[in-house]
């Protein structure tokens, strides 16, 4: 008898053992099951209201099928746009970088453009300073011109708002760098070597340009390392800690023709491609001044060889079905990578 009450009463204790480890987890899943409920439908918001399709815009000429398939993990390209937006003025692309992702590489490439680059700029029948393409016509004629000028499809084109986007910086919980040599500007001093920034000191830092030793290809440079960290930041695991800011600071200074659907395939399938970035420069050309106004001359054969790369990257030699272009040492191109 006195057995049988031992065993109910190690039964009963073990019911609440079990409720005790049970009622935690059942609660913890419920909580999960909200908030990923609540991200997915953040996200989707925000993926909505950064949506802007790019109007009268046709398929473009430089690819084969016209429009790259994302849903097929194919390689595509995106024009970053760094608009100096300004009151009772269009505006300026401040920023040019066209980027190239190649997920069955595992890498993308980067290459900024000298924002006073002489070229045609398409649609308006004449040559001015690339930059001025938006001013003229708006994120479409930047993506045109730059489609002439590169010769390659620009699939894709993200615009963020200089002014604001420290606030981008901030939510992924600050970057790191690597500064070539010490400088100060507004106000912050910046030693040489890696530094970790915050917004305001991360828009400082891009920002600076009679100090540097380079110049504007200096700046170039600098603008490419914050957009790579920025990158490198929203990829990583922590930042879902951070989902909430970021997609406040994204909602409220990026905007970009990708659709929902397409930024979630790009998320799924080019994460890798995404995290291994290697930078190309223009740095062969020459500074000329040209009725009274000063302009950046490709050096063309340099602009040849950096085509073919970004070509031979989006494996449009293979569609076209040609060899792709040899490396051409002699162009000075350099690499970064991460």
């Amino acid at each position: 008898m006195e057995e049988i009450v031992r065993v109910k009463k190690r039964k009963k204790k073990k019911r609440k053992v079990w409720k005790w480890i049970v009622i935690p987890i059942v609660i913890f899943l419920i909580i999960l099951a909200i908030f990923l409920a609540y991200t997915y439908q953040q996200v989707t918001n925000t993926a909505k209201e950064i949506y802007e399709p790019i109007e009268d815009r046709e398929a473009s000429d430089k690819r084969d099928d016209g429009h790259v398939e994302i849903e097929k993990s194919l390689p595509f390209s995106v024009l970053i746009l760094g608009v100096d937006e300004r009151e009772n003025d269009a505006g300026r692309s401040d920023t040019m970088i066209v980027m190239t992702v190649n997920p069955t590489l595992g890498s993308s490439k980067m290459v900024s453009i000298p924002r006073d680059t002489y070229t045609e700029i398409v649609g308006k029948g004449m040559k001015d300073k690339i930059n001025h393409s938006y001013a003229f016509g708006g994120v479409r004629m930047a993506m045109e011109t730059t489609e002439e000028l590169l010769d390659i499809p620009i699939d894709y084109v993200v615009q963020v708002n200089m002014e604001s986007f420290q606030e981008i910086v901030d939510a992924v919980g600050g970057i790191e760098v690597n500064n070539g040599f010490p400088f100060e500007s507004e106000g912050y001093h910046f030693p040489k070597g890696s530094i970790g920034l915050n917004g305001k000191e991360a828009l400082a830092f891009v920002r600076m340009r009679y100090e540097d030793p380079d110049g504007d290809f200096g700046r170039q440079n600098r603008q490419k390392q914050v957009i790579q960290a920025i990158i490198s930041e929203g990829i990583s695991l922590n930042s879902v800690l951070k989902l909430n800011a970021i997609l406040e600071a994204v909602g409220d200074n990026v905007r970009t023709n990708m659709t929902y659907a397409e930024i979630r395939d790009v998320q799924a399938n080019y994460r890798s491609a995404a995290g291994q970035i290697e930078q190309l420069y223009f740095e062969s050309g020459t500074s000329s001044r040209i009725d009274g106004i000063w302009y950046y001359l490709m050096d063309e054969q340099e602009l040849e060889t950096i085509s073919d790369e970004l070509k031979e990257h989006l494996n449009l030699e293979e569609e076209a079905g040609i060899k792709p272009a040899s490396f051409n040492r002699s162009a000075k191109i350099y690499f970064n990578k991460k």
